[in-house]
């Protein structure tokens, strides 16, 4: 008998999404919202969060992940633009990377130290600095990119070329993978988005 999703599963997942929603729009428009982007490198940032609560905060927080992942549980998604279908890759490789990474305890380690490097950094400048990003990227080079499997980000020529875009790029897609490492914590199995749809859907509207 499988275990049903929680409500802190469903947070952890929506945090995935929303920051693999930063990825796809920093890769087309060069920019995303500051405030979406503070949050996502707070969530990268934070290793030891005394709760949930206190990792994610508001539910409002988590409003466009949320937005992201309900049309994706519904199968909206299997309509939606090229885009909306790139998103949901991301999440999936981000799963996949996070399992990955649990089980590699020698990369593990060096992201935790890497991490906890930046996180010092970012109480001395702010999360968003970009020698916080910077950092955090070139982490994220010596590390998830040389995994087996990496995500290929599709976008404009213009954006991806851009040192400073692809930076940003790669600290958001570090943070889908870190709430996704945190979701497995919780319990968060793949067969919950195959095979429990709507019970995810149920756990999203009572939120």
């Amino acid at each position: 008998m499988f275990s049903k999703p929680t409500r802190q599963q469903v947070l952890a997942l929506a945090a995935v999404f929303q920051s693999c929603e930063l990825v796809c729009k920093l890769a087309y428009t060069g920019q995303a919202d500051i405030e979406d982007m503070q949050f996502a490198m707070s969530t990268l940032l934070n290793q030891n969060p005394d709760s949930l609560e206190q990792l994610y905060g508001s539910i409002d927080n988590l409003h466009s992940g949320i937005d992201i992942m309900e049309a994706f549980l519904k199968g909206i998604d299997s309509r939606a633009d090229s885009k909306q279908r790139e998103i949901v890759n991301y999440v999936m490789s981000s799963i996949h990377l996070a399992a990955k990474l649990s089980g590699n305890s020698g990369m593990l380690n060096q992201v935790e130290i890497g991490i906890d490097n930046a996180h010092q950094q970012a109480q001395h400048f702010s999360l968003t600095h970009d020698n916080v990003y910077s950092n955090l990227a070139a982490l994220y080079q010596d590390t998830i990119s040389k995994m087996r499997l990496r995500i290929q980000v599709l976008g404009s020529g213009v954006y991806l070329q851009q040192p400073a875009v692809a930076t940003r790029i790669r600290c958001m897609l570090f943070s889908a993978i870190r709430n996704a490492f945190l979701w497995r914590q919780l319990g968060g199995k793949r067969r919950h988005l195959l095979l429990q749809r709507n019970v995810l859907l149920k756990v999203l509207a009572d939120h």
